[in-house]
C-alpha cells in the first residue's frame, strides 16, 4: 500500500484501489467513511491522445490550457446529477480531495496531480446512435505544483490551492454557471439541432489555425470585407480583423475585431476581459468559442460602462454555419 502519489509517475489500477481505498472500476471513484462522509474521490480519465481519437468521439476528455474538461457517469441515455457525479461538487462545500489519474495503457495511470472544480453543466452531445443526449461536463483546474502528494496530508493541501471564498454562498456563482443553448420547449426542431450540434462536434477535430479559417470564411460570408487573419505571432490577442460591408448602412466600414477559441472548456469573465483591453478603441470586439459562456462572462460582455462586446457560442457559430451552408469538409480534418 503507497502511503503518497508522485506527480508524473505511473501506478497500477491495484496500486491505486488499495492505497486510496476505492473501488477498481469507473471513472469516478469515491472513498467514504463508515458515516458515508466523503473523504477523496480519484478521477481516472482517458485523455484524447491524437487526432483520429477525436473524430471518433469528439467528447473524449481533453486537458486545455491546464483545465481538465471530464464527462460525467452514465454511457447511455441522459446523466444526471446523482450518484458518483454528485459526490464530485462536494468540493464546493468542503476540501475533498480529487485525484487525477490518466490512462496511460492496460490497468496503468499518470497520476497528473490534484484537481479544483471550477463548475459543472449540462450539454447535448451526439451518442453513438447518433441521438442527442443531455450530458453532464465537469470543468477542473489540475494543480501539479505539489509534486508529492501524501495521502494524509492531501486534504490540507486541496484546501491551500482552493480560493479564500470558495465555500462563501454564491461567492462564485456566477463563474461556476454555464449558459448553454435551451433546446427543449424552443423552435428548434430536433433534426435541426442534431445537425447543428453535429456541426459543432465536428469543430473539435480541426487544428486551432484551421479553425481560425474557417472563422475568416464565415465572416466573409456573413457581411465583412477585406477580412484577415493575424499571424500567431503578432496576433496581441486578436485573430481576425475584418470590416462591415458599405452596404450596411447603420454599421457601414466598420472595424470588427474577433478573438476565436476552439475550446471544449467554457470562457470566463477573465478572458472577456483579456480581449476587450487587446481592442482597438475605434473597433468593435466579437469573441467566438466553440464552447460555451459563464454567466460572468455575459455579463462582463455587456458591462454598462465598458465597450460591449459581441459573443458566439458553439451552438450559435454551428447554426451560422448551417445557414451560410460552409462545410467543414472544405477544411482539412487535423490532429490537435
Amino acid at each position: 500500500m503507497l502511503n503518497e502519489f508522485v506527480v508524473g509517475q505511473q501506478y497500477t489500477n491495484d496500486q491505486i484501489s488499495i492505497s486510496l481505498r476505492i473501488e477498481n472500476l469507473g471513472g469516478i471513484r469515491p472513498s467514504v467513511d463508515a458515516k458515508r462522509k466523503i473523504r477523496h474521490i480519484a478521477i481516472l480519465t482517458k485523455l484524447s491522445g491524437n487526432g483520429q481519437n477525436i473524430l471518433e468521439n469528439p467528447y473524449q476528455d481533453r486537458i486545455e490550457e491546464n483545465i481538465l474538461i471530464f464527462t460525467g457517469q452514465g454511457k447511455a441515455g441522459d446523466q444526471s446529477l446523482t450518484g458518483r457525479n454528485k459526490r464530485i461538487i462536494e468540493q464546493f462545500n468542503a476540501p475533498v480531495p480529487l485525484y487525477c489519474f490518466e490512462s496511460c495503457g492496460r490497468q496503468l495511470y499518470i497520476f497528473r496531480g490534484l484537481l479544483e472544480l471550477l463548475r459543472h453543466y449540462y450539454e447535448m452531445q451526439i451518442d453513438s446512435d447518433r441521438n442527442l443526449r443531455k450530458v453532464l461536463v465537469f470543468e477542473f483546474r489540475i494543480h501539479p505544483e505539489s509534486i508529492v502528494v501524501p495521502i494524509d496530508m492531501a486534504a490540507a493541501l486541496t484546501s491551500a490551492f482552493l480560493p479564500e471564498n470558495r465555500f462563501a454562498i454564491s461567492a462564485n456563482e456566477s463563474e461556476q454557471a454555464v449558459v448553454t443553448p435551451e433546446l427543449e420547449g424552443s423552435e428548434i426542431s430536433d433534426s435541426a439541432a442534431l445537425e447543428v450540434e453535429t456541426i459543432r462536434s465536428r469543430l473539435f477535430g480541426i487544428n486551432p489555425y484551421r479553425f481560425e479559417h474557417l472563422l475568416k470564411q464565415l465572416a466573409e460570408k456573413t457581411g465583412f470585407r477585406d477580412v484577415s487573419l493575424t499571424p500567431p505571432s503578432q496576433d496581441g490577442g486578436i485573430d481576425l480583423n475584418a470590416y462591415v460591408r458599405s452596404d450596411n448602412f447603420f454599421f457601414a466600414n466598420t472595424l470588427v475585431q474577433f478573438q476565436a477559441k476552439r475550446w471544449r472548456h467554457s470562457v470566463g469573465s477573465v478572458e472577456i476581459n483579456g480581449f476587450r483591453g487587446a481592442i482597438s478603441s475605434m473597433a468593435k470586439g466579437v469573441f467566438v468559442t466553440t464552447s460555451h459562456f459563464t454567466k460572468a462572462a455575459i455579463q462582463e460582455a455587456k458591462h454598462p460602462s465598458k465597450p460591449s462586446i459581441a459573443l458566439i457560442d458553439g451552438f450559435m457559430l454551428a447554426s451560422m454555419m448551417k445557414d451560410v451552408h460552409l462545410a467543414i469538409e472544405e477544411l482539412e480534418i487535423n490532429a490537435v
